[in-house]
């Protein structure tokens, strides 16, 4: 799959980002071209090795279908989950990594579920930041947002 400059794509684990630019490098005596990904959480930019693309799973933002399927998911009742801390966390951490936003929807209602209900360890919390901040990402790219707004938005489904 192939990307041009402008488009919104989403890099699994770090988040959406519009590509800015696409370069050539040499790095460690290897030419290679290189998306360059602006973040607009945290104004961060990341380079991206084209040869990549596949195999890191990087995909188009998603359109306002996706976004209204996102909120939906966000507002139904949590999903049974593992009371065995390690399986609940493994299980969670796969739905992250697979890059699918409705998956990540997913972890970020289950966990503030359980975080309003019964608190969250250390690892989760982090856990529930780290997905928050992917998801937050996406929905500001997809509907054309500030972070504020989808933060706002995200906490009217969850309560």
């Amino acid at each position: 799959m192939t990307f041009n400059i402008g488009d919104k794509i989403v890099y699994p684990m770090h988040g959406a980002g519009i590509i800015e630019s696409i370069e050539e490098k040499e790095i460690l005596g290897e030419k290679k071209s290189y998306y360059v990904l602006r973040m607009p959480i945290g104004d961060m930019k990341l380079m991206i090795p084209m040869i990549n693309v596949g195999d890191i799973g990087l995909r188009k933002v998603i359109d306002e279908e996706g976004v209204t399927k996102v909120l939906d998911i966000l507002g139904q009742k949590d999903t049974p989950m593992s009371t065995n801390w390690n399986r609940r966390y493994r299980n969670n951490m796969e739905k992250i990594k697979s890059g699918n936003i409705y998956e990540l929807a997913e972890v970020v209602r289950n966990l503030s579920m359980r975080d309003k209900e019964k608190g969250l360890s250390t690892g989760e919390k982090k856990m529930l930041d780290n997905a928050r901040q992917i998801l937050i990402s996406e929905l500001v790219l997809a509907k054309n947002s500030k972070e504020d707004k989808i933060k706002n938005l995200l906490e009217e489904y969850l309560a």
